[in-house]
């Protein structure tokens, strides 16, 4: 009886011990950094191939084909547009498009073949714009999302970046779209909770194992590529940005994540719904189709997202000062660390108290992916289905979370 009436007060310093963690020993995830810098540009600025996956984006190209066709960069460059069957005249759009911006001659369009077993659509579209690339001989390739606009010096200062830096895949975390009520609450803390499981500056880290990127704006070396076992190391990845992070950093390579303002996705969500169709789509493969980390996970959304709010409540209706002050600890903490997502949203910090909220849809969420998974539904992408997956990890991946396997980077070498 002692214990359970103590439940509370133990909850609540659980909590409270967790987002004591969160600030202060997770990579400062929360302070919405850090942001693409403008480095010195190179000597010799590398040819670089842009690879553009697309299915039934004929609505967003007029918009952002023309940003990448738009391009200030010094050195050569060519845009590979992969058409994977789309039904809505995305190949024609896009010559359009080309033709209007007098890019014609900057833009190939490889029609896509159908997706091989073993392979998840978006991944083989990749492959194939880069296969294609391959004449072109680049020594960068830029993947990037159809429904992506890019600043005109967006490529020139990635490469500046990777240049400077010696980096091996430079990643930018696009500005994503919060008009409505649901994109408000829910699209910053997709890059909130992101973050948060992929620490910017841990992934910089080449002493640590936290390899992730945004796959909107993925700047790759192709040699660092080649050395990962090139896109068939992650054929079957749902995941395809952070295994690709994986992949190239289990072999030495040097990644850089951030955000920047100047690249927006343009791609509405639907609402609630489709905003939970894009998260299901992933979520339950960021959980290795495990039901036990997947009930890891609800309790540890719940202890960290959900305790502190209703501690908070219940203590202040029950007269209950422990539990009510270690909930709004907990609760303010909390609070404090998503300001900085909002105001690189630029959106009010009135949202930031409701976190929690934004939380529970999250984990609700991620339970639907998994009901979806066992339910032998496999992922989508852009609205086709590519079968159920199965938990296949990259050798290379695989090999480097076991501390296998690192090669020395060329800049580590003598």
């Amino acid at each position: 009886m002692v214990a359970v009436a103590r439940l509370p007060e133990t909850l609540g310093l659980a909590a409270l011990s967790a987002w004591l963690y969160l600030l202060l020993g997770r990579g400062r995830f929360w302070d919405a950094g850090p942001r693409l810098p403008d480095d010195p540009p190179p000597r010799r600025w590398p040819r670089v191939a842009v690879v553009v996956p697309a299915r039934n984006e004929a609505a967003v190209l007029p918009d952002t084909l023309s940003s990448l066709l738009g391009q200030d960069y010094p050195g050569d460059w060519h845009v590979f547009l992969v058409d994977d069957a789309s039904e809505d005249g995305t190949d024609q759009v896009a010559r359009a498009v080309a033709a209007a911006a007098g890019g014609a001659e900057r833009l190939t369009i490889v029609a896509g073949s159908p997706t091989p077993a073993g392979w998840s659509g978006k991944v083989w579209a990749m492959a194939q714009g880069t296969e294609a690339a391959a004449a072109f001989r680049p020594e960068f390739v830029l993947f990037t999302d159809a429904d992506i606009v890019h600043p005109p010096d967006g490529l020139r200062r990635l490469v500046a970046l990777a240049e400077a830096r010696v980096l091996d895949l430079a990643s930018v975390m696009v500005l994503l779209r919060t008009e409505g009520f649901w994109e408000r609450l829910l699209m910053p803390a997709f890059v909130y909770f992101f973050a948060k499981l992929y620490p910017f500056r841990w992934a910089a880290d080449p002493r640590r194992s936290t390899a992730g990127a945004a796959g909107g704006c993925m700047l790759v070396r192709l040699g660092a590529l080649r050395r990962a076992g090139g896109l068939e190391a992650i054929a079957n990845a749902i995941i395809d940005d952070c295994s690709l992070a994986a992949a190239v950093k289990g072999t030495g390579g040097r990644l850089w994540l951030g955000l920047s303002r100047q690249w927006q996705s343009v791609r509405g969500y639907a609402g609630l719904a489709g905003i939970g169709r894009m998260v299901a789509r992933s979520a339950y493969a960021q959980l290795r189709y495990s039901p036990l980390l997947l009930a890891g996970t609800v309790a540890g959304m719940s202890l960290a997202y959900l305790v502190p709010p209703a501690l908070a409540v219940w203590g202040v209706r029950r007269r209950r000062p422990a539990p009510a002050l270690l909930g709004l600890v907990s609760w303010g903490i909390m609070t404090a660390t998503y300001m900085p997502m909002l105001r690189w949203y630029r959106l009010s910090l009135l949202w930031a108290p409701l976190l929690p909220l934004a939380a529970f849809f999250y984990t609700l969420f991620t339970i639907d992916s998994a009901r979806r998974w066992h339910a032998g539904r496999g992922p989508e992408w852009r609205g086709r289905a590519v079968g159920r997956q199965e938990p296949v990890s990259s050798p290379v991946a695989s090999a480097y979370s076991r501390g296998e396997g690192r090669q020395a980077h060329p800049s580590e070498r003598e």
